[in-house]
């Protein structure tokens, strides 16, 4: 064991020279989602509402990607170089695509994802869209419109099927379910584009109207009516969705867009979906039939590493069957494509918006008011739920209200329990407007609490088991008090005591053995009427200290005092037993009587060692007649913590001898 030492002569020359020593909103059935896709081009995107499933055609990659509704990937279907539009037949057991690299349109079987046919067209230059219409497929290939028949014993490929037109490219075509017998057709990649419809009645095309136009089409859509196509070039009439009459391809509306339009998709119910290419502005338009605001807008986020948001891929907008979502595909700066799916896209998004008093009085009326608007206008007196939330009754169901024509509502409450009280409004919504909810909280008042605890500043021994009392005033309901002890220093966490209901006269008492400086807490957390309340108080503790001491020759008494003898030219040990934390020392203080009366030597700081012992050695006086008394300390804040209160050993007293 190490053993420090102490100079008396240093402590001899103190008194000499009289010098000391000093040491140390809106909510949906079901969320949009973002999925990123593994492809590296977008060819085509279309929905499979029988199995939920949406395919992805990648020309560069020559693949086929399926994924879910959310966009988790399902499966991928190699091998197809340049593929481009796909097609889901009609009794959706088979995704068709038109593979320009190989002039020939494969089938893929929606459930196992295998290919199970493969045709070839004739010669057909480029294959790359897609529609099926008519009991047949209908194919744009460069330079003209073909058709495959697979309804036979053989499949049937016709090609030149677009008459009346001059196609310079690949034309653009455009089905609907509900009119078989309509297809559309349009240029794409020209400043002066073709636009054509034709019948399909006859089996072959008839040509019904055909019209040059100003654009550069990327994408057009039959309306489900087959009254209308829509393109998405404006005639140089500005940024919009033109749509023409299919009778004689005059425009009769257009759907005011954002720079700049390239993708167009109709619902089976009418709704029109419009894609912009707008780094800086909405991406989706949503509008109803014939309208010119949009009752929906979808602006993409930014995860690349320009400025602007994320971009539309041209074309890759597409409606599941059933009208229940809306897929797009986005691409950003670095060449990542995103598959992004939106529920319910044709219902108007509300706002709803509900405002309260921040602070209101228990047992007194306030009133609450609130405003319901939509892109898609709203009547008056449209049912809006109120429902109100506190700590005793959660969801009680209040009187519903009615909207003003101008959308705006409001309420009277009065609230018998205090804290927070919650109401929640909610719109139910309808077949053109999402539901939609709002909630407002109010801070109602409630009487204070009184809570007492005893002991605060207190000393006590090392060890004592000291008791706390807490005291509760009056209260509504809630009698439990906690009291949580915190012993001072960072290696000890706050330990919950006790917890109990307070007895008859309010009081609540938990006992804690003291062996540090504590924080005794008591906490009371209120009830519906009572505020909740706490009482703090520090008690303190003092360390365990003894000394002893080696080397002298006898004990005996000056006066009234124990003096433990020493010869001159012995150093006395002196060994200090302590209550050891870690990096705590002793402060060893020595003083000489002189002229009548105690001086003032020297002190010292010593490690304890992790037994909380610290033996000092002191120097040999090399004089006799000399009285001393030392004694070991813990000094708050000095000796290394401040985990206990400073505490003194005993004197012990020396005298040396010849």
């Amino acid at each position: 064991m190490r053993t420090r030492t102490l100079s008396t002569a240093t402590a001899l020359a103190v008194i000499f020279s009289s010098a000391a020593l000093v040491a140390g909103t809106a909510a949906p059935a079901a969320a949009d989602s973002a999925e990123a896709l593994p492809v590296s081009s977008v060819g085509d995107v279309v929905v499979d509402g029988e199995h939920q499933r949406v395919y992805v055609s990648d020309p560069t990659g020559g693949k086929i990607v399926v994924t879910d509704y959310t966009g988790e990937h399902e499966a991928t279907v190699d091998g197809l170089p340049g593929v481009g539009g796909l097609a889901v037949a009609p009794d959706s057991g088979q995704v068709h695509a038109a593979v320009a690299g190989t002039g020939r349109i494969v089938s893929v079987d929606t459930t196992t994802y295998a290919r199970t046919a493969s045709y070839d067209l004739g010669g057909a230059d480029g294959p790359a869209t897609l529609e099926a219409a008519g009991g047949k497929l209908w194919f744009g290939y460069k330079g003209g419109i073909g058709s495959l028949d697979v309804s036979g014993s053989e499949p049937v490929v016709k090609l030149a099927q677009g008459t009346g037109v001059t196609w310079d490219g690949v034309p653009l075509l455009g089905t609907d379910p509900a009119v078989p017998d309509v297809l559309a057709a349009g240029e794409q990649g020209n400043s002066w584009a073709d636009v054509a419809v034709y019948d399909l009645g006859g089996g072959a095309p008839a040509l019904r109207a055909t019209k040059n136009v100003t654009g550069d089409f990327k994408q057009l859509d039959l309306t489900p009516d087959g009254e209308q196509v829509l393109t998405t070039w404006d005639d140089g009439h500005g940024y919009a969705f033109p749509a023409y009459s299919t009778k004689d391809l005059g425009k009769v509306a257009r759907y005011p867009t954002d720079p700049y339009p390239n993708a167009v998709a109709i619902a089976p119910d009418g709704t029109v979906a419009g894609g912009s290419m707008s780094a800086y502005a909405p991406d989706v338009h949503v509008y109803r039939p014939g309208a010119t605001t949009p009752v929906r807008e979808y602006d993409f986020p930014n995860t690349g590493d320009t400025s602007g948001g994320d971009e539309l891929v041209p074309a890759a907008l597409a409606w599941a069957p059933d009208g229940s979502r809306l897929v797009a595909v986005s691409v950003n700066s670095r060449g990542t494509y995103t598959f992004r799916a939106f529920v319910e896209p044709g219902r108007s998004l509300p706002e709803l918006t509900l405002s309260a008093p921040a602070k209101a009085q228990r047992g007194k009326p306030l009133t609450v008011t609130g405003k319901l608007s939509a892109a898609a206008p709203l009547p008056a007196g449209t049912a809006l739920t109120v429902t109100r939330d506190d700590s005793v009754r959660p969801d009680v169901a209040l009187p519903p209200v009615r909207t003003a024509a101008d959308g705006t509502f409001s309420f009277e409450d009065t609230p018998d329990e205090g804290g927070e009280v919650t109401y929640e409004v909610a719109y139910a919504g309808d077949g053109t407007h999402a539901a939609a909810r709002a909630s407002a909280s109010v801070d109602v008042s409630r009487d204070a609490a009184t809570l007492t605890l005893d002991g605060d500043g207190k000393v006590h021994d090392h060890g004592t088991d000291v008791t706390f009392t807490a005291r509760l005033g009056t209260t509504h309901k809630n009698r439990t008090v906690e009291i949580w002890a915190d012993p001072y220093g960072t290696d000890q966490p706050k330990a919950l005591v006790k917890k109990a209901e307070a007895d008859a006269d309010g009081n609540v008492s938990a006992t804690v053995d003291l062996k540090r400086d504590t924080v005794v807490t008591a906490r009371y957390a209120g009830d519906s009427r009572t505020k909740a309340a706490t009482a703090k108080s520090t008690a303190y503790a003092r360390v365990k200290v003894s000394t002893t001491l080696a080397r002298h020759y006898r004990t005996g008494t000056i006066g009234s005092r124990k003096y433990y003898y020493f010869h001159k030219n012995t150093g006395p040990r002196h060994t200090t037993k302590m209550t050891y934390y870690k990096g705590r020392k002793q402060r060893l203080e020595l003083q000489v009587h002189a002229d009548g009366r105690w001086h003032e030597g020297a002190s010292a700081y010593f490690k304890l060692n992790p037994d909380g012992t610290s033996p000092v050695t002191l120097d040999a006086p090399g004089q006799a007649g000399i009285r001393l008394r030392l004694r070991s300390s813990y000094v708050n804040g000095t000796s290394g913590d401040n985990v206990n209160t400073t505490t003194h050993g005993a004197w012990k007293y020396l005298y040396f001898t010849r």
